[in-house]
Protein backbone atom coordinates (compact mmCIF):
# COMPACT_ATOMS: atom_id res chain seq x y z
CA UNK A 1 0.00 0.00 0.00
CA UNK A 2 0.88 2.96 -1.36
CA UNK A 3 2.13 5.90 1.51
CA UNK A 4 -0.89 9.13 1.58
CA UNK A 5 0.10 12.10 -0.11
CA UNK A 6 0.86 15.43 1.96
CA UNK A 7 -2.14 17.18 1.42
CA UNK A 8 -4.29 14.04 2.24
CA UNK A 9 -2.39 13.53 5.50
CA UNK A 10 -3.21 17.25 6.14
CA UNK A 11 -6.73 16.94 5.51
CA UNK A 12 -6.90 13.44 7.58
CA UNK A 13 -5.55 15.68 10.38
CA UNK A 14 -7.92 18.07 10.19
CA UNK A 15 -11.06 15.75 9.58
CA UNK A 16 -9.98 13.54 12.43
CA UNK A 17 -9.70 17.24 14.55
CA UNK A 18 -13.37 18.43 13.18
CA UNK A 19 -14.67 14.67 14.71
CA UNK A 20 -13.12 15.03 17.97
CA UNK A 21 -14.19 18.37 18.53
CA UNK A 22 -18.04 16.65 18.34
CA UNK A 23 -16.63 14.94 21.33
CA UNK A 24 -14.92 17.41 23.71
CA UNK A 25 -13.42 21.19 23.60
CA UNK A 26 -10.16 21.75 21.71
CA UNK A 27 -8.27 22.68 24.65
CA UNK A 28 -9.21 19.25 25.88
CA UNK A 29 -7.29 17.62 22.98
CA UNK A 30 -3.95 16.59 23.23
CA UNK A 31 -1.69 16.28 20.13
CA UNK A 32 -1.40 12.40 20.83
CA UNK A 33 -4.63 11.83 21.03
CA UNK A 34 -5.06 13.77 17.68
CA UNK A 35 -2.03 11.74 16.35
CA UNK A 36 -3.85 8.33 17.77
CA UNK A 37 -7.49 9.56 16.40
CA UNK A 38 -5.93 10.32 13.10
CA UNK A 39 -4.11 6.81 12.54
CA UNK A 40 -0.60 8.47 12.65
CA UNK A 41 2.64 9.18 14.33
CA UNK A 42 2.62 12.26 16.80
CA UNK A 43 5.96 12.89 14.22
CA UNK A 44 3.88 12.94 11.35
CA UNK A 45 1.19 15.53 12.67
CA UNK A 46 4.16 18.39 13.80
CA UNK A 47 5.46 17.93 10.12
CA UNK A 48 2.32 19.23 8.86
CA UNK A 49 1.19 21.32 12.04
CA UNK A 50 3.67 23.21 14.69
CA UNK A 51 0.93 23.23 17.25
CA UNK A 52 -2.72 22.94 17.51
CA UNK A 53 -3.85 26.53 17.06
CA UNK A 54 -2.79 25.95 13.64
CA UNK A 55 -5.13 23.00 13.19
CA UNK A 56 -7.77 24.96 14.82
CA UNK A 57 -7.14 28.14 12.15
CA UNK A 58 -6.89 25.77 9.68
CA UNK A 59 -10.35 24.17 10.58
CA UNK A 60 -11.72 27.44 10.68
CA UNK A 61 -10.51 28.63 7.57
CA UNK A 62 -11.52 25.48 5.95
CA UNK A 63 -15.36 25.88 7.34
CA UNK A 64 -14.83 29.62 6.39
CA UNK A 65 -13.83 29.87 3.45
CA UNK A 66 -16.40 27.47 2.22
CA UNK A 67 -19.14 29.65 3.78
CA UNK A 68 -17.38 32.66 1.99
CA UNK A 69 -17.13 31.09 -1.70
CA UNK A 70 -21.17 29.92 -0.83
CA UNK A 71 -22.16 33.01 -0.31
CA UNK A 72 -20.44 34.39 -3.10
CA UNK A 73 -21.94 32.01 -5.73
CA UNK A 74 -25.25 32.51 -4.15
CA UNK A 75 -25.61 36.09 -4.58
CA UNK A 76 -24.14 36.30 -8.37
CA UNK A 77 -26.75 33.39 -9.10
CA UNK A 78 -28.80 35.56 -11.62
CA UNK A 79 -31.07 32.21 -11.44
CA UNK A 80 -31.86 33.10 -7.25
CA UNK A 81 -33.60 36.01 -5.75
CA UNK A 82 -31.02 37.35 -4.00
CA UNK A 83 -32.62 40.19 -2.60
CA UNK A 84 -31.99 41.99 1.08
CA UNK A 85 -34.59 40.02 2.86
CA UNK A 86 -33.41 36.67 1.35
CA UNK A 87 -29.78 37.79 1.90
CA UNK A 88 -29.95 38.23 5.56
CA UNK A 89 -32.01 34.48 5.83
CA UNK A 90 -29.29 33.42 3.68
CA UNK A 91 -26.50 34.46 6.26
CA UNK A 92 -28.54 33.59 9.67
CA UNK A 93 -29.19 29.99 7.87
CA UNK A 94 -25.73 29.60 7.22
CA UNK A 95 -23.97 30.68 10.51
CA UNK A 96 -26.11 29.34 12.56
CA UNK A 97 -26.33 26.04 10.95
CA UNK A 98 -22.12 25.81 11.32
CA UNK A 99 -21.51 26.83 14.60
CA UNK A 100 -20.09 24.00 16.15
CA UNK A 101 -17.04 24.91 14.27
CA UNK A 102 -17.13 28.09 15.92
CA UNK A 103 -17.93 27.06 19.13
CA UNK A 104 -14.67 25.96 20.12
CA UNK A 105 -12.93 29.13 18.60
CA UNK A 106 -15.09 31.13 21.15
CA UNK A 107 -14.14 28.74 23.97
CA UNK A 108 -10.25 29.06 23.11
CA UNK A 109 -10.63 32.60 22.83
CA UNK A 110 -12.97 33.48 26.16
CA UNK A 111 -10.56 31.36 27.66
CA UNK A 112 -7.37 33.79 27.36
CA UNK A 113 -5.85 32.17 23.80
CA UNK A 114 -4.79 35.23 22.10
CA UNK A 115 -3.66 33.59 19.34
CA UNK A 116 -7.28 32.16 18.54
CA UNK A 117 -8.59 35.47 19.51
CA UNK A 118 -6.63 37.67 16.96
CA UNK A 119 -7.93 35.08 14.15
CA UNK A 120 -11.08 34.97 15.07
CA UNK A 121 -11.42 38.72 15.00
CA UNK A 122 -9.75 38.73 12.02
CA UNK A 123 -11.92 35.98 9.92
CA UNK A 124 -14.85 38.15 11.44
CA UNK A 125 -13.90 41.46 9.99
CA UNK A 126 -12.82 40.04 6.86
CA UNK A 127 -16.41 38.09 6.40
CA UNK A 128 -18.38 41.09 8.11
CA UNK A 129 -16.81 43.35 5.15
CA UNK A 130 -18.36 41.31 2.14
CA UNK A 131 -21.92 40.98 4.38
CA UNK A 132 -21.47 44.66 3.83
CA UNK A 133 -21.00 45.15 0.60
CA UNK A 134 -23.31 42.25 -0.45
CA UNK A 135 -26.17 44.32 1.26
CA UNK A 136 -24.71 47.86 -0.08
CA UNK A 137 -25.62 46.30 -3.26
CA UNK A 138 -29.20 45.07 -2.40
CA UNK A 139 -29.87 49.01 -0.91
CA UNK A 140 -28.82 52.28 0.16
CA UNK A 141 -31.47 52.33 3.45
CA UNK A 142 -29.13 51.36 5.65
CA UNK A 143 -25.31 51.11 6.46
CA UNK A 144 -24.01 48.01 5.27
CA UNK A 145 -21.25 47.80 7.48
CA UNK A 146 -23.94 48.11 10.56
CA UNK A 147 -26.76 45.75 8.75
CA UNK A 148 -23.57 42.98 8.24
CA UNK A 149 -22.19 43.18 12.44
CA UNK A 150 -26.06 43.27 13.50
CA UNK A 151 -26.51 39.83 11.18
CA UNK A 152 -23.35 38.34 12.37
CA UNK A 153 -24.30 39.54 16.32
CA UNK A 154 -27.77 37.75 15.43
CA UNK A 155 -26.60 34.86 14.56
CA UNK A 156 -24.28 34.23 17.14
CA UNK A 157 -26.53 34.84 19.74
CA UNK A 158 -28.96 32.53 18.08
CA UNK A 159 -26.24 29.87 17.78
CA UNK A 160 -25.94 30.11 21.51
CA UNK A 161 -29.69 29.70 22.08
CA UNK A 162 -29.75 26.49 20.15
CA UNK A 163 -26.61 25.03 21.36
CA UNK A 164 -27.81 25.54 24.79
CA UNK A 165 -31.38 23.91 23.73
CA UNK A 166 -33.50 27.60 24.63
CA UNK A 167 -37.40 25.92 23.54
CA UNK A 168 -38.78 29.23 24.08
CA UNK A 169 -36.73 30.48 21.52
CA UNK A 170 -37.64 28.55 18.18
CA UNK A 171 -34.77 29.77 16.01
CA UNK A 172 -36.22 28.61 12.38
CA UNK A 173 -38.85 31.23 13.09
CA UNK A 174 -37.12 33.76 14.09
CA UNK A 175 -34.93 33.81 11.60
CA UNK A 176 -37.99 33.64 8.65
CA UNK A 177 -39.72 36.64 10.70
CA UNK A 178 -36.41 38.82 10.47
CA UNK A 179 -36.27 38.18 7.10
CA UNK A 180 -39.96 38.81 6.26
CA UNK A 181 -39.70 42.24 8.80
CA UNK A 182 -36.34 43.55 6.48
CA UNK A 183 -38.13 42.93 3.62
CA UNK A 184 -41.66 44.99 4.63
CA UNK A 185 -39.40 47.50 6.17
CA UNK A 186 -36.60 48.09 3.82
Amino acid sequence: MAAPRKDDVRSLIIESAEDLLTQKPFSEISLSQLAAHAGISKGTLYYHFKNKNEILFAITDKYLDAQWHELCEWTENADKDTSLHRLVRYVLERDVSGVKLRLPLFYDAMIGNEEIRTHLIKRYKSFAGLIAEKISERTNKVSGEYFAWLLLLLSDGLSIHQTIGNDSLDTDHFMKQTARYIKDYL
